[in-house]
């Protein structure tokens, strides 16, 4: 038996990485190098677009939490994002190429695992995991949006990078907010007087055009709708002169070294590679034109003579109206030889979606063994996760990320925040735990 996987994202080489580990053969079909989307620039698997982010490690924080299960389960990702991490003070960053260059090795090098280089067109027979992303265009995406009954889709964002050696240190301090970590961010302090003009400078700027196939008029008078988790900066701008300050450009957390006072704004850069030679502007995601992007941006105190190696650019989303369509196991309710995998199913953020990979494959292993389905507990991250894009109940289906809110609450109500994820994280490893030990074989 073989299974076909299109998509070497996340999601995909995850799906790929358990089936071969249980001895399954699989064929991994990648069109890069042939063929990029608008978004993607590397050849390597699992190549990172947004962000080099993977968020928080602590177990206590809803993205540590999923990060954890996901060891537990086997994920090839988290390993080796933490052998090819950058600092981020209490996150986990990675350098995207020797990321993705450590998963595109270990997927070709394993004897189960077929890799085929080339554009699939039409869905193939047999047992298949679709895991080809938000940005699946041409023949295949008419396919399954036929399959599926048409798309839903909103607007997804990346930020601009810079070089360190542009940087004006005298200008910037060097701290993680909150002191987690080692100085790994870089900080740009605004006074009152100096964010005012950024707001004022930011709200006017001209977007870049939207393609045709990306206008959603009926979305409001930009022209298309936003995923709230990647909201684009300018966006977040014209909702009002104070959201940047409780946004992308918060303050707390980040008093002066120096002077042991709180500016009144901070922009915050982060490490984009190992060597430190890249850092990326955190949380300023935007869809302005290239020319605005340097002339607004250098009005950030330190970034005055900025180099820009790459500028912010954004692209459509899409995913598929999972809650009438896939059961928990992520497989399809009217054909349960097809599952789906991914940013596509709805679930949002790169370690989601990675996991989202592994219960997929986990899943087909499963149902090719004539096993019973494999569905983590709601007490989980991963298991809320799945309930959500599984929940036949919602109506108005949106992406969903990580977060507390989506687990259930614990029977004892305990004010202090810190003490209740840390007893909510315990009980999900723990019920993780316990289904493992029932149902999983390593």
């Amino acid at each position: 038996m073989t299974v076909s996987i299109i998509g070497a994202g996340l999601a995909g080489c995850e799906a790929a990485w358990v089936l071969a580990e249980n001895g399954i053969k699989v064929k991994l079909f990648e069109m890069k190098p042939l063929k990029y989307s608008p978004a993607h620039n590397y050849k390597g698997f699992a190549e990172l677009v947004c962000s080099n982010s993977l968020k928080a490690m602590r177990v206590n924080s809803a993205a540590g939490l999923l990060k954890e299960e996901m060891l537990r389960l086997g994920s090839l990702t988290v390993p080796c994002a933490l052998e090819t991490r950058v600092p981020a003070g209490g996150a986990i960053a990675v350098d995207r190429t020797l990321f993705s260059d450590l998963v595109t090795r270990k997927i070709r090098e394993h004897e189960n695992i077929t890799v085929i280089n080339e554009e699939v067109t039409s869905i193939p027979g047999g047992k298949v995991i679709i895991a080809t992303g938000p940005l699946t265009s041409g023949a295949l995406a008419e396919e399954i949006s036929e399959l599926c009954g048409g798309y839903l889709s909103f607007h997804d964002a990346a930020a601009p990078i810079v070089t360190y050696d542009s940087i004006d240190r005298d200008k910037v301090f060097f701290a993680a907010r909150y002191g987690r970590g080692d100085d790994d961010y870089i900080n740009c302090p605004f006074t009152k007087d100096e964010y005012l003009k950024f707001y004022n400078e930011i709200i006017k700027a001209e977007s870049a055009p939207l393609h045709e196939f990306e206008k959603q008029p009926e979305a409001g008078r930009d022209g298309f709708s936003v995923y709230e988790g990647c909201m684009p900066i300018e966006v977040l701008a014209k909702r009002g002169e104070e959201t940047m300050r409780y946004g992308a450009m918060k303050p707390v957390g980040l008093n002066d070294p120096v002077t042991g006072k709180r500016h009144y704004a901070v922009v915050q850069l982060r490490k984009e590679n190992s060597t430190g030679t890249l850092y990326n502007i955190v949380g300023f995601q935007t869809n302005l034109k290239f020319g605005e992007q340097k002339r607004v941006f250098s009005l950030i105190p330190g970034l005055e003579n900025a180099e820009f190696v790459r500028y912010g650019v954004m692209h459509r989303n899409s995913f598929i109206n999972s809650p009438k369509l896939l059961n928990g196991d992520f497989s399809m309710r009217k054909n349960p030889d097809i599952f789906f995998a991914g940013q596509l199913t709805g679930v949002e953020g790169y370690m989601e979606s990675a996991a989202s990979g592994i219960i997929a494959g986990i899943n087909m292993s499963r149902r090719i063994r004539g096993e019973d389905r494999f569905v983590l507990p709601e007490e989980t991250m991963t298991g809320a996760l799945a309930g959500y894009i599984s929940d036949e109940s919602v109506t108005d289906f949106q992406p969903m990320g990580a977060n507390m809110g989506i687990l259930p609450e614990n029977p004892v109500r305990i004010k202090d925040k810190q003490e209740r994820y840390r007893l909510i994280a315990e009980r999900a490893l723990k019920a993780l735990d316990e289904e493992l030990g029932m149902k999983y074989e390593e």
